[in-house]
């Protein structure tokens, strides 16, 4: 019995995956996935186009997995905890899935692959939540930016140093460096942190188009004043250095 598109497409990913995980290289090879499978190699290039198809699509399962495993992380009432949580989760996913893990982030040409921008935009839920609550010290997408390159930095650079004593000291210290970039500390937060704060979190309230007294125009001139301000504290820190 013929099998549909849906199954073969399954059926090949799974078969890719086996040997991109036991390959030392990290590289599959189409014959090799098409002879698992038992089909000719035209039936692999009509469902994914081509190798690079392939790989893409591999990356994807690798994103719908992070998902999965990112959905099953409780929401606290305290963002910034479970922005660190995430850190933490993030880097035990690369070490469970490190093949799948490197073709989701490491430079790959021609690449089309959605896996980064998905994972991009679920540390920007939580980053949002942050900034809601007036912990956000930069913008949303600065923040997520530094925040991904630093926790997939430390993945791969990991795998390709394959240490292991120093790992979690190094981890949970570049985590907190970077936190700290990013988020107005509690304890002693200095006036222009909790200024910023308190803009960002304005911002993202309106972004998040929560019920407001304010007519359409109005949060408009709010959006400008804020981006006023945000260019006067520039200013003033330029002009303070």
């Amino acid at each position: 019995m013929a099998r549909s598109d849906e199954a073969l497409r399954s059926a090949l990913l799974r078969a890719a995956e086996e040997q991109l995980v036991a390959a030392p290289d990290g590289d599959i090879a189409t014959r090799a996935v098409c002879e698992a499978v038992g089909v000719t190699q035209p039936v692999l290039y009509r469902v994914f186009g081509d190798k690079r198809g392939l790989l893409d699509a591999l990356a994807d399962v690798g994103l719908e997995r992070y998902a999965a495993r990112k959905a099953e992380l409780e929401a606290s009432d305290d963002p910034s905890a479970d922005l660190r949580r995430g850190w933490d989760d993030h880097l035990a996913f690369a070490r469970q899935h490190a093949a799948l893990y490197r073709l989701m982030f490491a430079p790959r040409p021609w690449a089309s692959s959605s896996a980064r921008d998905g994972v991009t935009a679920l540390l920007e839920r939580t980053l949002t939540r942050c900034a809601a609550a007036g912990m956000l010290r930069v913008d949303v997408k600065v923040a997520a930016t530094i925040l991904l390159a630093a926790n997939v930095g430390l993945a791969l650079d990991g795998m390709s140093a394959n240490r292991q004593d120093d790992s979690d000291e190094v981890a949970d210290a570049l985590r907190d460096a970077v936190l700290s970039a990013v988020l107005v500390q509690p304890p002693s937060p200095e006036h222009g942190d909790v200024d910023a704060a308190s803009r960002h979190q304005l911002r993202a309230r309106l972004e998040a188009g929560r019920s407001s007294p304010l007519l359409p125009e109005e949060s408009a001139l709010m959006r400008v004043w804020l981006d006023r301000l945000d260019h006067h504290a520039h200013h003033d820190q330029d002009g303070s250095e």
